[in-house]
């Protein structure tokens, strides 16, 4: 397991700076560089930068320094120093505006996949040992539902349910007097009052679809032969599916953690905005529309490190459920 946790984390190395130059070509992309659109962004609004801040931020970002300077002064200012730049659009740095957004978009994000498995497992294993009975027909049904309706269809009709039987606010994580509040036990309960409707917003395809998937390799797996040779040997049932076929079959829950985060935070952005969640997937579509750069790249290099640290921890967790998967590494 320590080789084939060294293989992963070599492979890391490699990955994470492609993909760092890739984010500094989207900061690179528009005409001209940073300052120069700073400046002009100001003088459309009436205002003026100062000589001597235009001159510190020239130096900063090292506009006139050639490309690899300026790549390296990005990646070191963010490696050693947590700085991501500043937004021009919000006109702060780009650091306070992921503190305020990025913990709130990864506890969603865990608690849908927690949701996810918590609802797709026992129905899935449900499915496939009682294939074809009317439970299964119904989950089926419900399944196909899920993934043929679209999420933001999904949050409009849960937020009229919500504000009309259960009285909670028509979207966002927290009640008007919450909003700006400081933690306590009062917004952890009003949050706990909001959160359930992106949970089911965001989790129903996801539990569509994984309970198809489990459904599937459980039936695959226990029409194999040596599934037929434990039961010849007199082992229970639920001891033969749950030390056996389910085992293999349980492939798919960890093989998706890799991609959960990073989709929650780009794909999902038009439900964010339908139920105003401050998370970061409406912040990247605003800074790709008004050409935040430094935001936006910023936005993308951390979608794609918690894909690869998401990946890792998929790698981890398939090698301990499945040996063969290290083994497959060698």
């Amino acid at each position: 397991m320590g080789r084939y946790l060294a293989r992963r984390i070599l492979i890391m190395i490699p990955t994470l700076f492609a993909i760092s130059i890739a984010s500094f070509v989207i900061i690179q992309l528009p005409p001209g560089d940073y300052v120069s659109t700073l400046v002009a962004q100001y003088a459309a609004q009436g205002d003026q930068i100062d000589s001597s801040r235009i001159a510190a931020l020239q130096e900063r970002y090292g506009v006139n320094d050639p490309m690899i300077v300026q790549y390296w002064k990005w990646i070191s200012n963010i490696l050693l120093h947590l700085d991501f730049g500043e937004s021009f659009s919000w006109k702060m740095p780009v650091t306070e505006l992921l503190a305020d957004r990025l913990p709130l978009t990864i506890m969603l994000s865990i608690c849908t996949m927690l949701f996810i498995w918590a609802v797709s497992f026992p129905i899935g294993i449900y499915s496939a040992l009682r294939q074809y009975s009317v439970g299964d027909y119904a989950f089926t049904l419900i399944g196909f539902i899920g993934l043929a309706t679209p999420n933001f269809l999904i949050a409009l009709v849960l937020m009229y349910f919500g504000m009309t039987y259960f009285g909670t606010g028509a979207g966002g994580l927290f009640s008007p007097e919450y909003r700006d509040a400081a933690w306590n036990l009062g917004k952890v309960l009003d949050l706990l009052g909001h959160i359930w409707i992106p949970l089911v917003v965001w989790g129903t395809a996801g539990t569509a679809g994984m309970i198809r998937i489990l459904r599937a390799n459980l039936l695959d797996e226990i029409r194999k032969p040596y599934v037929t040779a434990a039961r010849a040997r007199g082992v229970s049932e639920a001891k033969l599916t749950v030390k056996y076929p389910l085992r293999v079959a349980m492939n798919p829950f960890f093989s998706t953690i890799g991609w959960v985060l990073a989709g929650l935070i780009s794909a999902d952005a038009i439900v964010s905005q339908v139920l105003n969640l401050p998370t970061m997937g409406p912040l990247l579509l605003d800074a790709l529309r008004s050409q935040d750069m430094y935001l936006a790249g910023s936005i993308v290099l951390i979608s794609a490190t918690l894909t690869v640290i998401g990946t890792l921890i998929s790698d981890l967790l398939l090698g301990w459920l499945d040996p063969r998967v290290r083994l497959g590494a060698r």
